[in-house]
């Protein structure tokens, strides 16, 4: 599939909806526990693959904060497993830099001081960002971002006319980063899980079947050649975009 792929077009932001970890081990007869081990190594393997087809942003979503209402010993095992997946290596021979957007604060510190440490270990890599967002909640991240707003409304900061769409993003986890060109969700549902809502309302979706540890690079430039096949058009016409394009073509 690669052969297919126009390099010029690549997405400069791919965010990724890991599902199907959980059922992909019970297929297989195995813990569940079993699936989201696998689902960390293939996360690597995506993770090389973007950064070398020149991806600029990798977000993925890794756990939500809905996610803590699992059973006890799957929310304890994915914490070890975290504290096992991620390697300097990885980092290091891609020129990859590490962060993490959510709300932090709730997971077990031993946790918390993990991924700091990783973003800190990481801050001079100038390539692909891999960012992993853990615990997050996109409605959440929104009710934040409001009260953040209110208050400095409320402390004559800024006037409540001022507020805009900018001022939003600006006040996201995500406010460092562009919004998502491409969303992929793997394991066969076909919902986006608050999860960037604000950021992916232009974004193009992408869903497959196979679960996330058989998400492979062959599956990851099907996605990205979907991408490529779509007009991206924000509102406009068609016959705007076409003219847009041509006028660019003629001031080259």
């Amino acid at each position: 599939m690669k052969e297919l792929l126009d390099m010029n077009r690549i997405p400069q932001h791919i965010a990724i909806i890991m599902d199907g970890n959980g059922r992909w081990a019970m297929d297989r007869g195995l813990d569940r526990t079993f699936g989201h081990k696998a689902g960390l190594d293939n996360l690597e393997q995506v993770t090389t693959v973007c950064s070398n087809l020149g991806v600029k942003y990798l977000t993925v979503y890794a756990f939500s904060i809905e996610n803590f209402n699992r059973p006890a010993y799957e929310v304890e095992a994915l914490m070890g497993l975290v504290l096992s997946f991620f390697k300097m290596q990885l980092f290091h021979n891609n020129n990859v830099s590490f962060h993490v957007v959510g709300d932090v604060e709730r997971l077990p510190q031993s946790v918390q001081d993990k991924l700091r440490s990783m973003v800190e270990e990481t801050a001079m890599y100038d390539g692909m960002a891999m960012t992993i967002a853990m615990p997050y909640s996109s409605k959440q991240e929104l009710v934040n971002v409001s009260k953040t707003i209110a208050r400095k409304v409320q402390n004559g900061e800024m006037n409540i006319d001022d507020i805009t769409e900018d001022t939003i993003s600006e006040n996201l986890w995500t406010n460092w980063m562009p919004d998502p060109d491409l969303l992929i969700r793997t394991g066969g549902e076909v919902r986006i899980s608050n999860y960037l809502l604000w950021q992916c309302a232009y974004s193009e979706f992408y869903f497959c079947d196979c679960y996330w540890p058989d998400f492979s690079e062959e599956e990851l430039h099907k996605a990205i050649i979907s991408y490529q096949n779509r007009q991206r058009r924000f509102g406009k016409t068609e016959a705007q975009i076409e003219a847009e394009a041509e006028e660019e073509v003629n001031n080259k």
